[in-house]
Order: structure tokens, then sequence, then C-alpha cells
């Protein structure tokens, strides 16, 4: 289990990789997940850098505004990282479908 630390960079890094994805400035990022304008850029760079941390119901709204599931912003590896964003974008039939074939596979 990765430290308290480790956690924060984690998110750190997830947050700014998510929002160069979606070519987003930090301010626009801000906005977007209902920060003041005014500090908007200030408050996501320092969220970034791990000098503050934000909480819960912000991080959801950064989440949201930056359009991948909450757990990515946590996942302490790449490749899960990457099958939380790949799952994510399935149709909800695709999802079943992945699961039913996931716990087929148990045991084997």
């Amino acid at each position: 289990m990765p430290s308290e630390a480790d956690a924060r960079l984690i998110f750190q890094r997830r947050l700014r990789e998510a929002r160069e994805v979606q070519g987003l400035s930090q301010k626009s990022l801000g906005i977007e997940a209902g920060i003041d304008p005014f500090v908007a850029s200030t408050r996501i760079n320092r969220y970034e850098q791990g000098v503050h941390e934000p909480d819960l119901a912000t991080i959801q709204r950064l989440a949201k505004a930056l359009q991948v599931p909450l757990p990515y912003l946590f996942a302490t590896d790449d490749k899960l990282a990457a099958m939380i964003l790949a799952f994510a974008k399935l149709s909800s039939s695709d999802k079943d479908r992945f699961l039913r074939e996931l716990g087929g596979r148990k045991g084997k």
C-alpha cells in the first residue's frame, strides 16, 4: 500500500497529466471545477505542486471537469490508471461483458 506521501504525489501527477490531455490551462480547469476565477490558476497550481490538498468535493469536481473517473486520480499503477480510463469509455453492456469475462477466468 502506498504511503500518504506517495498517494499525494500520484494525485498531483495524475491531475496535471489529465489537465494537459484535456488541453486545459490551470485557470480554465479551476473555473470549470467551480473555483473562483480570481484564484483558480493559483489553486490548481498549488494542488499540482502539492502545496495544498483539495477536499474530496473539490477533487470530485476536478475529476468531472477533466472527464476522468475519480479513481483514476489515485491509481497507483500506470496500467491500472489506463484500465480505469478505458473501462470508463465502454458502454454499459460492454462493461458487463468485460466483468463477466473476468469472472469466468477465476482459478484458471
